[in-house]
C-alpha cells in the first residue's frame, strides 16, 4: 500500500471520527411502518452488505408482509418471535452513517404495554420520528408517544405521515393530518416540530425527494436528519462533573474521572467540590488523546486539582458561582417499569448521576393516562394503597436519605434524571425526571386529617397488616400453660431461639421475669394472680398490634382466667398450648422447689394447695416426656396456622 493511500485512509478515518452523532427513535402503532422506514433508510443509503441484501430478499419472499415488494422491516426485527408475529416487541438499535453524520436509531414498540420500552429508547434520543398512517391519521398511540417524547424532553420531532401511496399522495389528506396534530400538541413542551409525507415501502421522500408529491417543498427524511441542528441541545452553561472514579495509578497522581454531564471545564478554572464546599483550581485535563485545554459533554476525562481535596465517587464538581439544587425532597415524573407494583413500605435505591442512596415515595400527586393524557388526581399519601404499576406514569414526591445535587430535568437532562432500583432483586423498577425541589411549605404532610383523628384516639397510623407484611409474620400470642416443673419454660425458650434464628420478631415473657418488674407488688393470691395475668395479656395485645409474636409461659391455673386472657388479646390471635404433666413428674423435675413447698416455705402453689384446672380445649396438647418432639409439633402448628414458616 502506498503512502498516499495510507494518508487517504487516515484522512477518511479522521473525518469519520469527527462526524456529528444523532440519536433518534421511531415510534408509531403496530402497522405504521417504523421498521420499514428504517430499513428503507439503510437500503436506499447503500449501507447494507451484499450478504444482508441477499438475506433480506430471501426472507421477504419467505416471511415478508409486503407482497411482491421487499419487506425492509426485516432488517430491524431481528428476534425470531418478532418476525413470526410481524411486530416489534423490544427496542431494536441500528447504527449507520452517511457522509455528513452518524446515526443511532432506536426502533421502539407501539403497544401500550411496552411503554417502558419506548421510554428506554427515548431516554438518550435527540430526535423522535413519530409515524402516522395516512389512512387513519392521529390516533391514540400517536398521542401517547407524543406525550412520552415531551415527558422525556426530546426537543426535535418529525411527524412522518406514512403510506401516502395508499391515499394517492393526496395533499389535502396530508395537510388535514398536520392540522390535527398541531391542534393536539398545543399544551406540550416540544419546541421543534416538522412534518414530512412519505411512503416508506415505496421510498418516496425517504432518501430522495418524491416526484409523486411535487406539492411538498421540504426536505426528504434523510436530508432532514443529516442537517437538523442538535448541538445546542446540550447544556454548556452549567458545569456538572459527577465524580465516577478517583484515579490513583501512582502515589504522585490523583485525578477525578467521569463523563462531563454538562457545562465546560477548562484548565485554570476555579471549582467547588460538593458536598464539602471546598474550593480548588483545575491544573490539568486528560482525555483519550492526552492532555487538553478544556472538556465538555459528552467527553470522558480525568482532571487534577491544585489542592488535596477529599472527593469520592458520587460527589460533584461545579463552578462556585453556578450551583445545582442540593435537596432531599423533590417532585418528579416517574415511569414505573417493573412487573411488580410499587410497594409503599419499601425503601428503594435511587441512582442519580454517579451517586446512589436510599429513597422513599411520600406521595403520588396524580397519575397520567398515557392514552388520553388526563390526570387522575390522587393527591394523597401512599398509605391509601394508590400506587404505580407496570407502564404507569405519575407525578410523585420523593425523599432521599442524603441530599442529591440536581437540576430540573427541563434544564439539564443529565442531572435531572434518575433510576429507581429494587433493594432485593436489584432490578431497575422505575425511571424519573426531576421537576424541581420542594420548598418547606410545600412538603407533603404525612399526617392527614383522618390520621390526626386517629392520633387523638390513640390509634396507630401503621396498621397491623402493614407491620405483619413488613415482618413477614402473623402476629399471635403463643400461651403455654402447665404446672411448675412441667417443662413449659424449656419449650418457650427453645421456640424463641428457633424463631430468632429464622428472622422472626418475637418477645418471650414468663412468670419470674414479669413478676420482677411489671407485677412486682403483686403476690400469688387468686386476686393478684388474676391481675398479674391481665397485665401480661394487655402487653401481649400491644405487641401483637405491632406485628410482634408473643411467647408466654405462665401457669394460669383457672379456665376463667385463660378465657379472659383470650378475650383481651383476641381469640383469633390467642393460641393455647398445654404442657400435660402430672404432679409426680413435676416433683421429680423440680425437687428443690417442691421440697420448699412441702416445708411450707412456698404456699399458694397450683396443683398442691391451689386448684389447677387443665384446659379442656387447648389448641395443642404436649407431654414433657416427648421433649425432643414437642418443638417439632409446635413448629408444624405455627406453620399450619401461617403464624411463621418454621423450617
Amino acid at each position: 500500500m502506498t503512502d498516499t493511500a495510507n494518508i487517504d485512509i487516515k484522512t477518511f478515518l479522521d473525518q469519520d471520527e469527527k462526524k456529528d452523532l444523532l440519536r433518534l427513535l421511531t415510534a408509531g402503532s403496530v402497522d405504521d411502518g417504523k421498521s420499514t422506514l428504517i430499513g428503507r433508510l439503510l437500503f436506499d443509503s447503500k449501507k447494507l452488505y451484499d450478504d444482508q441484501l441477499s438475506a433480506l430478499e430471501r426472507d421477504s419472499k419467505r416471511i415478508g408482509h409486503a407482497g411482491e415488494d421487499i419487506d425492509y422491516a426485516l432488517l430491524l426485527d431481528g428476534l425470531k418471535a418478532e418476525r413470526e408475529q410481524g411486530i416489534t416487541i423490544d427496542v431494536a438499535y441500528r447504527y449507520f452513517s452517511t457522509n455528513k453524520r452518524k446515526f443511532i436509531i432506536a426502533d421502539t414498540p407501539g403497544h401500550e404495554q411496552y411503554t417502558r420500552n419506548m421510554v428506554t429508547g427515548a431516554s438518550t434520543a435527540n430526535l423522535a420520528i413519530l409515524l402516522v398512517d395516512a389512512r387513519t391519521g392521529v390516533i391514540t398511540q400517536t398521542k401517547r408517544h407524543t406525550y412520552i417524547v415531551s415527558l422525556l424532553g426530546i426537543k426535535h420531532v418529525v411527524v412522518a405521515v406514512n403510506k401516502m401511496d395508499l391515499v394517492d399522495f393526496n395533499q389535502e389528506r396530508y395537510e388535514e393530518i398536520c392540522a390535527e396534530y398541531k391542534n393536539f400538541i398545543t399544551g406540550l413542551n416540544i419546541s421543534d416540530i416538522n412534518f414530512i409525507p412519505i411512503s416508506a415501502l415505496k421510498g418516496d421522500n425517504v432518501v430522495d425527494k418524491s416526484e409523486r408529491m411535487n406539492w411538498y417543498h421540504g426536505k426528504s427524511m434523510l436530508e432532514f436528519l443529516e442537517t437538523v441542528h442538535v448541538g445546542s441541545d446540550r447544556n454548556f452553561e452549567d458545569l456538572r462533573f459527577p465524580v465516577q472514579f478517583v484515579n490513583r495509578p501512582t502515589l504522585d497522581f490523583r485525578g477525578f474521572s467521569t463523563t462531563v454531564a454538562s457545562g465546560v471545564i477548562k484548565k485554570g478554572d476555579t471549582i467547588k467540590a460538593l458536598p464539602s464546599g471546598q474550593i480548588s483550581t483545575v491544573t490539568s485535563i486528560l482525555g483519550a488523546a492526552g492532555e487538553q485545554e478544556e472538556a465538555f459533554p459528552p467527553q470522558a476525562v480525568t482532571i487534577t486539582l491544585a489542592d488535596e481535596i477529599d472527593i469520592s465517587r458520587g460527589e460533584m464538581i461545579v463552578h462556585p458561582d453556578n450551583m445545582p439544587r442540593s435537596e432531599r425532597h423533590f417532585e418528579a415524573m416517574l415511569v414505573w417499569m417493573d412487573k411488580k407494583v410499587m410497594n409503599p413500605s419499601t425503601q428503594f435505591y435511587i441512582k442519580h448521576t454517579t451517586n446512589t442512596t436510599k429513597a422513599r415515595f411520600d406521595q403520588i400527586k396524580y397519575k397520567v393516562d398515557v392514552n388520553t393524557m388526563e390526570r387522575s388526581d390522587t393527591s394523597t399519601s401512599l398509605n391509601t394503597g394508590i400506587v404505580l404499576g407496570l407502564n404507569e406514569i405519575g407525578r410523585v414526591v420523593i425523599t432521599t436519605v442524603k441530599p442529591l445535587f440536581f437540576d430540573p430535568y427541563k434544564k439539564n437532562r443529565a442531572t435531572g434524571s434518575f433510576i429507581i432500583i429494587d433493594p432485593v432483586s436489584h432490578n431497575t423498577c422505575a425511571v424519573g425526571m426531576i421537576i424541581d425541589k420542594l420548598q418547606d411549605k410545600d412538603l407533603y404532610s404525612r399526617i392527614t386529617d383522618k390520621e390526626r383523628a386517629k392520633i387523638i384516639r390513640g390509634e396507630a397510623l401503621i396498621s397491623t397488616e402493614e407491620r405483619e407484611q413488613k415482618l413477614h409474620q402473623n402476629a399471635s400470642t403463643i400461651w403455654i400453660t402447665g404446672l411448675h416443673g412441667s417443662g413449659k419454660n424449656n419449650l418457650a425458650y427453645m421456640l424463641e431461639r428457633k424463631l430468632f434464628d429464622l428472622g422472626a420478631v418475637a418477645v418471650l415473657m414468663d412468670g419470674s421475669t414479669v413478676r420482677s418488674g411489671l407485677s412486682k407488688e403483686l403476690d400469688h393470691s387468686p386476686a393478684d394472680r388474676a391481675e398479674h395475668l391481665r397485665r401480661v395479656a394487655e402487653v401481649c395485645k400491644i405487641l401483637n398490634d405491632q406485628g410482634i409474636i408473643s411467647i408466654c409461659s405462665f401457669i394460669s391455673p383457672k379456665e376463667s382466667i385463660r378465657q379472659q386472657i383470650a378475650q383481651i388479646i383476641g381469640e383469633e390471635r390467642f393460641h393455647l398450648i398445654y404442657m400435660n404433666a402430672d404432679i409426680d413428674y413435676c416433683k421429680n423435675h423440680m425437687p428443690d422447689f417442691y421440697k420448699r413447698v412441702e416445708e411450707n416455705e412456698i404456699t399458694q402453689v397450683p396443683g398442691i394447695d391451689e386448684t389447677y384446672e387443665p384446659p379442656q380445649n387447648a389448641d395443642l396438647y404436649l407431654f414433657p416426656e416427648e421433649e425432643e418432639n414437642n418443638l417439632v409439633a409446635l413448629q408444624h402448628y405455627l406453620g399450619e396456622r401461617k403464624i411463621f414458616p418454621l423450617s
